[in-house]
Order: C-alpha cells, then structure tokens, then sequence
C-alpha cells in the first residue's frame, strides 16, 4: 500500500509539472554592464546583439553612458550574446531564458583593445615596419623615418623600390617614373613633385606600395600605386601629437605638426596641421667635351608649405555612417638662379633669374557608408572634389646671350578634378566574396601663359614669344566587379574594369594680331582586367601569383605645348598629340615567416605598348641648343626582381633590408649634329637617330636599429644605388649613410631625436651622355644635414565623459630635367 501511495505521488508530481497547452510563455531580461579592461571606465554605446540557436539577431541594443545596458522581452529558450565595439576584441556569451533563469545579470564585461583590429594608429612605433599583403608591400612609418627627413620626399629614398631624383623631384617606382600617386586613397591635383614636398614626413601613417592593383582600383601607372596613408586619429576623448623639428646644413629648415581629436556621442572630430619653412640650395655643372664649354647652375629657393586637415565622423546609427573632410595645401616658393656658360672661345654667358611662385590645392570629400544585417555586405557612396591653382612669375635677366635685358614668364594653372564612385561588396558565403562598382572622373585644366620681352634669331630679326592659352579636358567613366573564393589553402581573385575615355586638348597661340589654334581629341574604350592565385601551404609560406593590364595616360607636363622651363642650352616642351601607352604585367611572390622575422621575394615581368619617354631634338632657332619633348615608340618590356625582409637577430638589434633589380629596355629619339669641328653648324648636318637603351639597374637599403636601453635607441641606415642608363644620360652609382638616436621620456609620451643624414657626403647626382653632345656633369645639394625633433602626445581615453563610440577608416606626371 505504501509503494503504491508513493507511485501515486510521483505520477502526480510529474503531471503537475507539464505546462498546459493554453500556459503562455514567459519573456526574460538580460542586463550588464560594459567596461573598458585597462581603464576599468564605462563605455557608452557599444553595440548588444542577441543570437539565437540558429545565430539569427534576435534583438539588441547598444549601452548608455554609465556603459549599462538591459534587453527585455527575450523568449524562452538557448541565446548568445555578442558585445562589439570597434577597436575592442568582441565577446560573445551564451545565455538560457527559462525556469528559474528569466532575468540573467552579466555582471561588469571587460572588453580588450584590439590592436590589430584599429585603422588609427596613435602611438607612432620606434621602427618602420615592412609588410607584406597580397596585392601590396605596407610600410608603417616610425620614428627612424620621420626623423630622418622632413618631408615626403625625404624619406622616399629610403622606401625599397622608391626612388626620388633630388634634381628634378620625380618619383619612380621599380625604376620607373609611371607610378600614380594618391594620398589617403585620393589622387591630388598638386603635381607630385610638389606634392612630396608638402607632405610633412610626422603625418604620414602608412606608405602603400601597390605593384599590381586589382580591377577595383584605377588602372593608371605602369609601376603600380604609391598611397601616402595620413594619421587621423580616432582615441576615445581628446587626444593630440604634436611633433616640431628642426634640418641644417647651409640652411636651417623649420617643419612642425599637431594632430588632434575629440570623440565623443556620435561624432568624432578631427584635425591636421603640418608645415615646412626654410632655405635650400642646389648647384650643379654639365661640361661638353666637343667644344670644351661648361654650365654651371646655382639655385637658392626658399619656399613655405602649409597642410591642413579638417573631417568629422557622424554615426547616425550602428548601420550608416556619414564621413566628410577636407585637405587644404598651400605652397609659397620664391626661388633664384644664376646659370653661367664658359667657353675657350667667347665670352661667358649668364642667365640670371628670379622665381615667384604659389599654389593652392583644395580637396573637399564626402562618404556615406551602409551596412546592411549580412554581416560584410555594405555599400559605400564616395564625392570627391578637388581644386588646384597656380601663379608663377619669372624674371629672366641675359648677358651675351640673344635675349632682352629684363624678361618675363607669367604662367597661371587652374585644375579642377570631380570624382564620384559607388562601391559595393557582398560576401556571398564565409569563403566566398563579390565586389562591384561605378565611378565618373571629370578633369579639366586650363594654363595660360605669357610673356615680356622681346628677342632675336640669329639674323637680329624680333621674335615675339606668343601669348598662349591651353585648355585641356579628360572624362572617364568605369565600372569594374571582382570575384573573389577560397578553397583549402589556395584562394583567387578575378576581375575586369572597363573604361570609357575622351580626352579633349586645344592651344590657342596669339602672335602678330593673330590666334592659331591646334585641337586634338582621343576616344577610347579600353577592359582592364586581373587575376590574383594565393596558395599557403603553412603558417610560415605563403605563394602569390598576380596578372593586370594597365594603362599610362600622358600627365599634364608632357601634353603641355607651353615651355615647362629653359635654361640657355636647354628648353623643355610637352607634346599635345601623346597617346597612352599600355601595360601587362605577371609578378610572382613567396613571403616566409621566421622565428625572429619575415623575408619575402618576388619578381615581376612587363610588356610596354606604345611607350612614352623622351625625344631630343637640335632647336632650328639655335643649333647650339636643344629641345625636349615627349612621344611614342615601339613596344618593350621590363624584368626585375625584389628581396626584403625584417629580422630580429638578438633582442637589442632588428632591421629592414631591401634589394631590388631591374631591367628594361628603352627606346627614344635624338637629333645629333654631325658637323666638323671647326665649321659653324648647319641645319644640313643634323641626323636623327633612334636609341634603344638597355638598362640594368639595382640597389641596396638597410635600416638598423639597436635597443641600448628602456630609452634609448640607436640607427644606421645604408643605401646603394647603382649606376642607371637613361635616353639622354647614364647616371652614375650613389651612396649614402644616415645615423640617428631617439630617447624617450615622460613614461614615452615624449621623443627626443638626433639624426645626421649622408654623413660620408657622398649623395650626389653624377652623369654621363653622349646626345645630343658629349657630356659630363653632377648636380649637388643639401644632404649632409643634421636634423633635431621633438615629439609629445597628450590626450588619451581615460575620461569618461569623453568617451564614444570607435569606429572607421597618377597619371604618368611628366616632368623636367636631363636625366
């Protein structure tokens, strides 16, 4: 009786706790709060989502300002929670709502910088790193960059496989000068030697090296892409840098910069200040062997730049942020020359000159970006304006030379570019991706140019130089898509671009009551596309195999009819009638990682159709003088290969070493006079000629750095770079050694730097030529230079009233000079 009265009473039990078909079911809540794990401070709206067992968003929320949060009406059943806030390492947590559980209290979450994760960087590192991604070669600018020049093109020679030739500022890439460059991911007006120039080295976050660009990027540069990656910071609160120094040789170069940021609520605010002031001096001589003559060239310039950078982030909700900024850069050079010719047989020859000129470059941007509940898949809406102006004034003053006694040059340059682009990007499956978008390029230029003065041919008649106005209009519209997948260990990418293109040029001469006019128009339709295979068999190798087709629109200086610059001998001119040429490259890398390091190899093959380099012609007005220009040749191609590899030998010593080689064949033209010596020239005795040049080329970097203490830091840096066969001159081989020390102080918030940069004295541009002459020269500056700066960053995320959200991130410039 017993054992049945106990059976009852379970069966009873059990019955009793089924929930009856008509029991609703009860919603739970759960609540916590979030905090910053270093800090141990609140953070204010970071993102809440809840999951369910099918990882569906269920709901969520985002935190209040004391960092709490509480989400009610959850279901019954099995949950996760994720807690994401950008620039932190996410956390998910499973949860149940049910019996006994329907009000679940996280307690105090802690969230961890994520570093790897943050797009900012606020603390600049010691050491320059190199990395090595799919499509590019990524260096992080440090301290030993920054403090070794002030300026971009300071520190470029130190980029492996960067070139920057200190007579003219031409930037090449792998040897060549067909490399677009871009800052921030936009192509500027500012022509990029200047640019280089304006760009204080502290501002300067990252420099991207991208050799063979993938169809969502513009297909222009034969080399590829050089991006100039700005500082913005994003820190919780408000934050700043501020670095001064302080370059001297003969002159003394003053360059400072402040970056500073206030983030706070849905906004982050944000702001640049860079500058460069001071003297420089270069000088130079070129001596002709058939007639024992000599040029000699001195150059003072004095020039001010100044970089402004102003932008605000505006987070309307975790799905839509809206982005605006604007980079302001402004240029004053004032600049004087004297050019002197001696000759055994007349008397010596000057030109003397005085140089006055001014740019502003205006660049307004805006961004809308749309996240949509796929996780990765966005759209991005981007408008990019950008402006260029240039005044330059020129007094030219001539002794025994058939030019007036007091002469003018006045050019005027307006540019104005308009970019608009479309992205979008869907990742189809977790190892499957799909990338497509629209872009229109509308650029339009106008130079006009006069003059004063009179001079005379070789029969005393007047020459007047014709007022002249050229007017030059470019419109692009493209779309590409990419394709990208990943099996196993080897993954792809392909994809195409296609482009539309017209170019419209015309120049109006004005002369003797007179306006001649020559237009010139190009339509083309052009695909571009790439392919991009990685294999990684093992953490530690990685193979990369890239193709592309490029293209290399002629840039502004060498369409350009109007005299780029003169000297007594020499005179430089665009050619309105260029066509682009076009480039198809393969390249091959292997990156393996060590235990103390990383070396990655490479090599690279291109074929060049319709190549575009100089052409050297006698100048018919005086055959003493020559005139360069531009045009198209056969096809040709290019080899090369690239070594590099950061390694950390012992705790106190790493480095960054670099090799690159290059091969490539070059084809131009040059007039040559075969007259006797003896005889006065004769147009009669001018022969063209075409040149093929086979150029093989290389050079070696290594950036050392020691660790002598907690504070203290020592660097030597080295760079050969051998000799380089051009269409006109053969540069002769350079090196240079750089030392330097920083030490650091205020628990690192402070550095104290020292560099002394070519301490050998040995950086010198030295040449050789044969065309249109026989001809020896070198042209020198300011290299052997000490440099002392100071950096200090304040601010930080440790106030709590201050806290939010962190979240988000060329044409072929043709130029001067004889080599």
């Amino acid at each position: 009786m017993k054992s049945l009265v106990l059976l009852c009473m379970v069966m009873c039990t059990t019955l009793y706790a089924q929930p009856s078909a008509t029991t609703p079911l009860k919603d739970g809540t759960i609540s916590g709060k979030v905090l910053d794990a270093s800090q141990n401070q609140p953070l204010p709206y970071v993102t809440i989502i809840i999951k369910n067992k099918g990882n569906e968003n269920v709901t969520g929320a985002i935190t209040l300002e004391d960092g709490s949060f509480t989400i009610s009406k959850i279901p019954e059943g099995q949950f996760s929670v994720l807690i994401q806030y950008m620039g932190y390492k996410t956390i998910t947590r499973p949860f149940y709502i049910g019996k006994d559980n329907y009000e679940v209290d996280l307690g105090n979450i802690f969230l961890e910088e994520d570093v790897a994760a943050l797009d900012e960087v606020t603390v600049v590192a010691e050491v320059s790193t190199i990395q090595q991604k799919v499509d590019r070669k990524v260096i992080t600018v440090g301290k030993d960059l920054t403090t070794s020049g002030a300026t971009a093109s300071d520190i470029m020679n130190n980029i492996p496989s960067v070139s920057v030739d200190q007579q003219t500022g031409n930037l090449s890439l792998r040897g060549n000068e067909n490399v677009r460059v871009m800052v921030d991911g936009k192509l500027s007006n500012v022509p990029v030697d200047q640019l280089l120039k304006q760009i204080p080295s502290t501002s300067i976050k990252q420099i991207e090296l991208i050799t063979n660009p993938s169809a969502k990027y513009n297909p222009e540069g034969m080399s590829g892409i050089i991006n100039i990656i700005l500082h913005k910071n994003t820190n919780i609160g408000f934050n700043g840098n501020l670095n001064i120094g302080l370059t001297k040789e003969v002159n003394a170069r003053f360059n400072s910069s402040i970056d500073l940021n206030y983030r706070n609520g849905k906004f982050n605010l944000y702001g640049n200040y860079g500058n460069n002031i001071g003297n420089s001096i270069n000088y130079g001589i070129i001596e002709r062997t058939d007639d024992n003559s000599q040029q000699l060239f001195n150059f003072d310039n004095n020039n001010k730049s100044h970089l402004y950078k102003f932008g605000v982030d505006f987070y309307a909700d975790d799905n839509n942020t809206i982005s605006i900024f604007t980079n302001q850069n402004s240029y004053d050079g004032k600049g004087k020359g004297l050019t002197r010719i001696r000759s055994v047989n007349t008397e010596e020859q000057r030109q003397e000159f005085n140089n006055i000129s001014d740019n502003l470059s205006s660049q307004y941007n805006l961004v809308y970006k749309h996240l949509f509940a796929k996780e990765g898949e966005k759209i991005e809406l981007e408008a990019d304006y950008n402006v260029f102006e240039a005044h330059e004034h020129s007094n030219f003053s001539y002794y025994n030379i058939s030019f007036p006694p007091n002469y003018m040059d006045i050019v005027n340059t307006e540019r104005d570019q308009t970019t608009i682009n479309i992205d979008y990007v869907n990742p189809l499956n977790d190892k499957t991706k799909l990338e497509a978008g629209l872009e229109a390029r509308l650029f339009t230029t106008d130079v006009h140019y006069n003059s004063t003065g009179q001079s005379y041919d070789e029969s005393g008649s007047i020459i007047n130089t014709p007022r002249t106005d050229f007017n030059y209009d470019r419109t692009i519209y493209s779309a590409y898509i990419t394709f990208g997948k990943t099996i196993e260990k080897w993954s792809y990418q392909v994809g195409a671009r296609a482009e539309a293109v017209t170019d419209e040029a015309e120049a109006k001469s004005y002369a003797d009551n007179s306006i001649s006019t020559t237009p010139f128009k190009n339509d083309y339709l052009q695909v571009y596309p790439s392919a991009f295979l990685t294999y990684t068999p093992s953490e530690k190798n990685s193979y990369q195999a890239s193709i592309s087709r490029r293209v290399d629109r002629p840039g502004l200086q060498q369409i350009n009819p109007i005299r780029e610059w003169s000297t007594p001998l020499v005179s430089s001119f665009g050619n309105s009638e260029l066509q682009p040429q076009f480039t198809n490259s393969i390249e091959l890398n292997y990156t393996r990682k060590l235990n103390k390091g990383t070396i990655t190899g490479g090599v690279f093959y291109r074929i060049v159709e319709d190549e575009i380099n100089r052409a050297v012609f006698i100048d018919r007005l005086d055959l003493n003088k020559v005139i360069l220009t531009y045009d198209n040749f056969d096809n040709t191609s290019a080899y090369g290969i690239e070594l590099s590899s950061s390694y950390k030998p012992a705790k106190w010593w790493s480095f960054n070493s670099s090799f690159d080689l290059f091969a490539q064949t070059q084809t131009g033209i040059s007039e040559v006079l075969n007259t006797p010596i003896g005889q006065d020239p004769n147009v009669a005795d001018i022969a063209l000629t075409k040149i093929e040049v086979d150029n093989i080329a290389y050079s070696f970097r290594m950036n050392n750095t020691f660790k002598t203490t907690k504070n203290l830091t020592l660097s030597l840096f080295g760079l050969y770079r051998s000799a380089r066969e051009g269409i006109q001159f053969t540069g002769k081989s350079m090196y240079f050694v750089n030392t330097g020390l920083r030490y650091t102080f205020l628990d690192d918030a402070a550095t104290f730097s020292f560099n002394y940069n070519d301490i050998l004295n040995t950086m010198r541009g030295g040449f050789e030529g044969n065309r249109p002459y026989k001809q020896v020269g070198e042209f020198n500056w300011e290299s052997n230079t000490w440099n002392v700066g100071l950096s200090y960053r304040f601010g930080g995320g440790k106030y709590r009233a201050l806290q939010r959200k962190n979240r988000d991130t060329n044409e072929k410039s043709g130029g001067g000079g004889f080599m």
